[in-house]
Protein backbone atom coordinates (compact mmCIF):
# COMPACT_ATOMS: atom_id res chain seq x y z
CA UNK A 1 0.00 0.00 0.00
CA UNK A 2 2.56 2.55 0.69
CA UNK A 3 4.31 1.68 -2.60
CA UNK A 4 0.62 2.27 -4.04
CA UNK A 5 0.73 6.08 -2.11
CA UNK A 6 4.14 6.35 -3.77
CA UNK A 7 3.41 6.09 -7.23
CA UNK A 8 0.12 7.69 -7.16
CA UNK A 9 1.94 10.97 -5.55
CA UNK A 10 0.14 10.90 -2.08
CA UNK A 11 3.18 10.18 -0.44
CA UNK A 12 6.90 11.59 -1.61
CA UNK A 13 9.20 8.76 -2.77
CA UNK A 14 11.64 8.42 0.12
CA UNK A 15 15.45 8.52 0.76
CA UNK A 16 17.17 5.15 -0.12
CA UNK A 17 20.13 3.96 1.94
CA UNK A 18 23.03 2.84 0.35
CA UNK A 19 21.85 -1.11 0.00
CA UNK A 20 18.42 0.40 -1.56
CA UNK A 21 16.17 0.00 0.95
CA UNK A 22 13.79 3.17 1.34
CA UNK A 23 14.62 5.36 4.48
CA UNK A 24 11.01 7.21 5.64
CA UNK A 25 11.84 10.64 7.29
CA UNK A 26 10.10 11.45 10.28
CA UNK A 27 7.33 13.44 8.10
CA UNK A 28 7.07 11.06 5.62
CA UNK A 29 5.84 8.35 8.44
CA UNK A 30 3.83 11.42 9.68
CA UNK A 31 1.42 11.86 6.45
CA UNK A 32 1.45 7.57 5.91
CA UNK A 33 -0.29 7.91 9.38
CA UNK A 34 -2.51 10.86 8.61
CA UNK A 35 -3.37 9.02 5.06
CA UNK A 36 -4.14 6.10 7.02
CA UNK A 37 -6.47 7.63 9.59
CA UNK A 38 -8.65 9.35 6.22
CA UNK A 39 -8.76 6.08 4.39
CA UNK A 40 -10.02 4.46 8.10
CA UNK A 41 -12.48 7.33 7.79
CA UNK A 42 -13.16 6.27 4.50
CA UNK A 43 -12.37 8.99 2.59
CA UNK A 44 -11.42 8.29 -0.63
CA UNK A 45 -7.78 8.38 -1.98
CA UNK A 46 -8.32 11.47 -3.67
CA UNK A 47 -10.03 13.36 -0.55
CA UNK A 48 -6.59 12.03 1.71
CA UNK A 49 -4.23 13.92 -0.88
CA UNK A 50 -6.26 16.60 -0.76
CA UNK A 51 -6.96 17.02 3.10
CA UNK A 52 -2.92 15.83 3.12
CA UNK A 53 -2.27 19.10 1.08
CA UNK A 54 -4.36 21.46 3.35
CA UNK A 55 -1.97 20.44 6.50
CA UNK A 56 0.45 23.35 5.93
CA UNK A 57 -1.87 25.62 7.27
CA UNK A 58 -4.30 23.83 9.12
CA UNK A 59 -6.20 27.05 10.34
CA UNK A 60 -6.44 28.49 7.52
CA UNK A 61 -7.47 25.68 4.67
CA UNK A 62 -10.08 24.93 7.81
CA UNK A 63 -13.25 25.93 5.81
CA UNK A 64 -11.77 23.73 2.41
CA UNK A 65 -10.99 20.82 4.71
CA UNK A 66 -14.39 21.25 6.23
CA UNK A 67 -15.94 21.39 2.88
CA UNK A 68 -14.35 17.98 1.96
CA UNK A 69 -15.26 16.15 5.08
CA UNK A 70 -18.79 17.42 4.68
CA UNK A 71 -19.03 15.54 1.17
CA UNK A 72 -17.70 12.86 2.06
CA UNK A 73 -19.94 12.93 5.02
CA UNK A 74 -22.69 13.56 2.79
CA UNK A 75 -21.58 10.55 0.62
CA UNK A 76 -21.63 8.64 3.69
CA UNK A 77 -24.96 9.21 4.93
CA UNK A 78 -26.31 8.54 1.35
CA UNK A 79 -25.02 4.90 1.14
CA UNK A 80 -25.82 3.93 4.55
CA UNK A 81 -29.31 4.93 3.90
CA UNK A 82 -28.94 2.68 0.74
CA UNK A 83 -27.70 -0.22 2.94
CA UNK A 84 -30.52 -0.07 5.53
CA UNK A 85 -32.80 -0.80 2.82
CA UNK A 86 -30.65 -3.56 1.78
CA UNK A 87 -30.75 -4.83 4.96
CA UNK A 88 -34.43 -4.47 5.19
CA UNK A 89 -34.95 -6.37 2.26
CA UNK A 90 -32.17 -9.32 2.86
CA UNK A 91 -34.19 -9.72 6.59
CA UNK A 92 -37.52 -10.27 4.65
CA UNK A 93 -36.06 -12.67 2.30
CA UNK A 94 -34.21 -14.77 5.13
CA UNK A 95 -37.47 -14.42 7.09
CA UNK A 96 -39.50 -15.89 4.21
CA UNK A 97 -36.46 -18.58 4.13
CA UNK A 98 -37.06 -18.91 7.92
CA UNK A 99 -40.93 -19.96 7.18
CA UNK A 100 -39.61 -22.75 4.28
CA UNK A 101 -41.16 -20.90 1.23
CA UNK A 102 -40.97 -22.14 -2.31
CA UNK A 103 -39.57 -21.36 -4.23
CA UNK A 104 -36.32 -19.71 -1.96
CA UNK A 105 -37.23 -16.17 -1.77
CA UNK A 106 -33.50 -15.51 -1.69
CA UNK A 107 -32.65 -16.89 -4.91
CA UNK A 108 -35.91 -16.12 -6.63
CA UNK A 109 -34.70 -12.38 -5.58
CA UNK A 110 -31.45 -12.91 -7.17
CA UNK A 111 -32.47 -14.19 -10.53
CA UNK A 112 -34.90 -11.26 -10.91
CA UNK A 113 -31.74 -9.10 -12.06
CA UNK A 114 -30.72 -5.22 -11.15
CA UNK A 115 -33.63 -4.32 -13.69
CA UNK A 116 -36.47 -5.44 -11.27
CA UNK A 117 -35.59 -3.87 -7.82
CA UNK A 118 -33.49 -2.79 -5.55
Amino acid sequence: TIRYYERSGVVPRPARTASGRRDYAEADIRRLGFIRRCRDMGFPLTDARRLAALTADAHANCPDAQAVAEAHLGALRARMAELRAIEAELAALVENCARRACPCPVLEKLEEGPDRGP
